[in-house]
């Protein structure tokens, strides 16, 4: 009688802990992660960072932020990693945030792994340009959450797919996105409509 008492319990139990894991499971795919098209702001999303801690967007609630997929060895990398750093000095303690994914889709561009090898190329580089956030695609089925968000909210001028390693994403204090970029945009032609939003 006592086994089947223990029995009981152990698959109850069992029982308990599988449907709060399902539930759970739910809620996350549920959120702006698993359902961009609904989500009415970037601050429903959270990202990883470059050393793959979880970052909820909604920290940057009231700041205007500037989203940027970045790349290495591109021929656009050393003006924009100058002109970002310019623009985070000039408006950073005006409330600017500048959040940089790293991008490996157009030509390999992006070979630094996350974490310190992300980091010291960024210091190698002097290139002080903001939060840098892990690794991620911006086309196709596995393209992040966010980038899917971002794309459907300002398409480009031939779609809306991300053409090149240096598109930007101009998102006001509400964490709407208000304006995009093309990667040949130097950023600090940014600087009028950063202002407006300040």
């Amino acid at each position: 009688m006592a086994g089947r008492s223990i029995a009981h319990f152990f698959f109850g139990s069992i029982a308990i802990a599988l449907g709060s894991y399902i539930y759970f499971t739910m809620q996350i795919d549920m959120s702006a992660n698993g359902d961009y098209k609904n989500a009415a702001s970037i601050y429903e999303f959270t990202v990883k960072d470059t050393h793959g801690n979880e970052v909820s967007l909604d920290k940057y609630k009231g700041k205007v932020v500037l989203v940027v997929n970045i790349a290495s060895k591109c021929g656009l990398t050393k003006n924009n990693y100058e002109k970002l750093t310019d623009l985070k000095e000039k408006y950073g303690d005006k409330g600017l945030v500048i959040l940089n994914f790293p991008c490996n889709q157009f030509g390999s561009q992006m070979p630094e792994a996350d974490g310190e090898a992300m980091v010291c190329h960024l210091r190698d580089s002097k290139a002080d340009i903001g939060e840098v956030f892990a690794k991620v695609d911006v086309n196709g089925d596995n393209a992040a959450p966010l980038y899917k968000y971002l794309k459907a909210k300002q398409t480009g001028t031939l779609g809306s797919g991300i053409k090149w390693n240096f598109t930007k994403f101009l998102v006001n204090k509400e964490g709407i996105p208000v304006n995009r970029y093309a990667p040949t945009t130097d950023p600090l032609d940014i600087s009028k409509d950063i202002e407006k939003l300040l």
